[in-house]
């Protein structure tokens, strides 16, 4: 290749003055149609007719009367109907605490059966118990009487089988009086009685007394004041023995020596002869 070979051109063409001209003037055209169409447009617009609006209806007296009774008469039922759940809710609460008094009153009620029932159980208990008491206090009565009586019947047995009474060292008045008492042992007590198959104990030593001429009261109270009084350490045979306080002793018998002592105890014993530690004198006194 040449050295000077020819190298084209990057620059554009310069347009000529009639493509000039004709774009003027397009462009120029283009403007006015648009101008024209922009003054057409509000004219259009104008002559177009307007379309109808939606018209509101007037609120006359009539209807407002009538959107006020509506008004009304939907409070009316919103009232009716807040009273009504009012009631209700009232009525509700009042059913449940009437259930509570009446729960409250049976549990009351309840409580005070089963109290009732164990205090009458109590009481049948106790009544039990006092009368399982009272028979066994009976039957150690009996058994207490049965064996004093088997005993005074050992008692009486022995004194009527012996050959003779205690020995008594008495003489006169008080020999007699002994003798008579001795005599007598083994013959049964009988309250009131006053000889001669029986006695009781003040109705055997007014006997007794009476065998030597001495006459004394018939009952034990007056009987231990009938005398002078003598101490127990201080006795002598025939001296009158009595248990329970002068002037009102409950029971009487008579001394006769040896500290012994010959009465009509019971109706168990008898007339028995017995040793002052059997049964302890509260006093004496001297008829003789």
């Amino acid at each position: 290749m040449s050295p000077v070979a020819h190298i084209p051109s990057r620059r554009k063409p310069r347009r000529t003055a009639s493509s000039w001209a004709l774009r003027t003037g397009v462009a120029g055209g283009v403007l006015s149609t648009l101008a024209v169409t922009g003054a057409a447009a509000p004219a259009s617009a104008a002559e177009k007719p307007a379309e109808s609006t939606l018209e509101m209806p007037t609120v006359d007296a009539t209807l407002a009367a009538s959107i006020s009774q509506s008004a009304d008469a939907t409070q009316q039922t919103a009232h009716a109907y807040q009273v009504r759940a009012e009631q209700e809710a009232a009525a509700h609460q009042a059913k449940i605490q009437a259930k509570k008094v009446k729960d409250e009153a049976d549990r009351k009620a309840e409580a005070e059966k089963k109290a009732a029932a164990a205090k009458k159980a109590k009481a049948e208990k106790e009544a039990k118990a006092a009368d399982e008491a009272a028979r066994a206090s009976r039957s150690a009565g009996r058994t207490q009487l049965s064996t004093a009586s088997a005993s005074a019947s050992s008692s009486g047995s022995a004194a009527s089988s012996s050959s003779a009474p205690s020995t008594s060292h008495a003489t006169g008045s008080a020999a007699t009086l002994i003798s008579f008492l001795q005599a007598q042992i083994g013959k049964p007590y009988v309250m009131g009685a006053t000889g001669s198959s029986s006695y009781d104990c003040s109705g055997l030593t007014q006997a007794a007394y009476r065998q030597i001429g001495i006459d004394l009261p018939r009952v034990s109270q007056d009987q231990s004041t009938a005398g002078t009084p003598v101490s127990l350490g201080n006795l002598q045979p025939g001296d009158l023995l009595y248990w329970g306080s002068a002037g009102s002793a409950y029971h009487v018998a008579v001394y006769i020596g040896g500290g012994k002592f010959i009465g009509a105890q019971n109706p168990s014993t008898g007339i028995v002869e017995r040793s002052l530690s059997y049964s302890q004198p509260t006093g004496a006194v001297r008829v003789m």
